[in-house]
């Protein structure tokens, strides 16, 4: 392999990058959802829409055939991901959730595609700046 040349990954890496690609949509919705029908907050939510729709990865085939779901070490809840006091624990929650799963995904991609590892450290920069202005704009 030359130095240009990009490895093939492994179905156990696809199968990490779509646990985190699903982590990461599903913590920006949770998000979404709040600032939309809670706070009626036209704007975050519009903001964490356009989020969601560009955490994308054209390689559906490849992500599907890695995932196993159903043989997941830790799918079994732990006691911490039951312990929400108010929104704000399960916002924050989620922005961690989505801002971790990002970072996952910006890592793992420079084994084969610095435009999507790019993309996903600017997903998880815009998340930190979300996260600061909802924290700030609901106080």
């Amino acid at each position: 392999m030359d130095a240009t040349s990009k490895p093939a990954l492994s179905p156990e890496i696809y199968r990490v990058i779509d646990a985190n690609l699903n982590r990461l949509k599903e913590g920006i919705r949770v998000i979404e959802d709040i600032a939309r029908y809670a706070y009626n907050n036209k704007s975050l939510a519009f903001q964490l829409k356009t989020l969601r729709h560009q955490s994308r990865i054209d390689d559906l085939r490849s992500l599907l055939q890695g995932r196993n779901s159903i043989d997941d070490v830790l799918r079994p809840t732990t006691p911490s991901e039951l312990n929400r006091i108010d929104i704000d624990t399960v916002i924050t929650a989620n922005f961690k959730r989505a801002q971790e799963s990002a970072r996952v995904l910006e890592e793992l991609y420079k084994l084969i595609d610095a435009t999507l590892s790019e993309n996903f450290k600017t997903l998880r920069y815009t998340l930190y700046a979300l996260e600061k202005e909802s924290y700030f704009s609901s106080k």
